[in-house]
């Protein structure tokens, strides 16, 4: 995937820059694969805001993924790479030898008419799915499982994978996108290869529109609002925060608060993306 730059007739336009949308090869959707999507923006069922900046948007339709890859030993062809506006990552759309059609998460290097299989026989090749504990040391995968059979939950968007750094004692140790090193069972599944729309990060949306789009609406600083808005408001001019650190609109800490209770999958994680070790 490239980058595309565009004519600067507006200042908007000027710093605007876009996907060029080279990975993508199938326009139109496979309908039996959509699904409706609902908005909320971000409203509970009493209709009040639990999540802020929320609404709006253009309408999409959901695209079923198959995260799971249950379906073993039956390889399926590539049809086409589509362009899915619920993700980051492109999407591919294969056919199995039985005719079923699925969706999955587009690697780096997949096209059209190539081969995926499923399964624990399946090749270490770029697309296809196998546990863990047939895929060789060293390998880059994405779309991991944390439970087996839960499906990938692990580095899915775009450009992302993790590495699989050693195997002992039925865990495999993944260094993941963060930086995290972290045990999963051998038994659960990933899929070889690297996330493909690798610039999605180099993107520049060039105005507020473009934004507001996408579903998120403005976000005010505190430090802007009023006093019985916001714990940063008030004060004349460019006022600091005034108190021992920054909070949410409602007092509690911000940027930087750990917020992680003690769970019991703390004792898989080996060293955190901070680079310090769980004890």
């Amino acid at each position: 995937m490239g980058i595309k730059k565009y004519t600067a007739y507006t200042p908007s336009r000027r710093n605007m820059s876009g996907s060029d949308f080279a990975e993508v090869t199938k326009k139109s959707p496979e309908k039996s694969l959509l699904a409706s999507k609902k908005k909320y923006a971000g409203r509970n069922n009493q209709g009040k805001i639990t999540v802020r900046h929320h609404g709006g948007g253009n309408r999409q339709k959901y695209r079923v993924i198959d995260f799971r890859r249950l379906k073993d030993g039956v390889p399926a062809k590539v049809i086409g790479i589509e362009y899915d506006p619920n993700r980051t990552a492109n999407i591919a759309l294969i056919c199995y030898a039985d005719g079923e059609k699925a969706y999955i998460l587009a690697p780096q290097g997949l096209t059209d008419g190539m081969t995926v299989m499923n399964g624990p026989k399946a090749e270490v090749r770029v697309g296809n799915c196998l546990p863990l504990s047939e895929i060789p040391v060293g390998t880059l995968v994405h779309n991991i499982e944390l439970y087996p059979g839960k499906g990938g939950q692990l580095a899915r968007s775009a450009g992302n994978s993790a590495q699989l750094m050693a195997k002992e004692n039925g865990y495999a140790t993944l260094r993941l996108p963060s930086g995290e090193m972290r045990m999963v069972p051998l038994v659960c599944r990933a899929t070889i290869g690297v996330v493909g729309n690798i610039d999605h990060n180099l993107i520049n949306y060039g105005k507020a529109g473009r934004v507001r789009h996408m579903g998120i609406r403005p976000h005010v600083r505190g430090s802007v609002m009023n006093p019985n808005d916001h714990p940063h408001g008030g004060g004349e001019g460019k006022a600091p925060v005034g108190r021992p650190g920054p909070s949410t609109p409602w007092g509690k800490p911000a940027l930087g608060y750990k917020t992680r209770k003690k769970k019991a999958s703390d004792k898989l994680i080996v060293r955190r993306r901070n680079g310090r070790a769980i004890k």
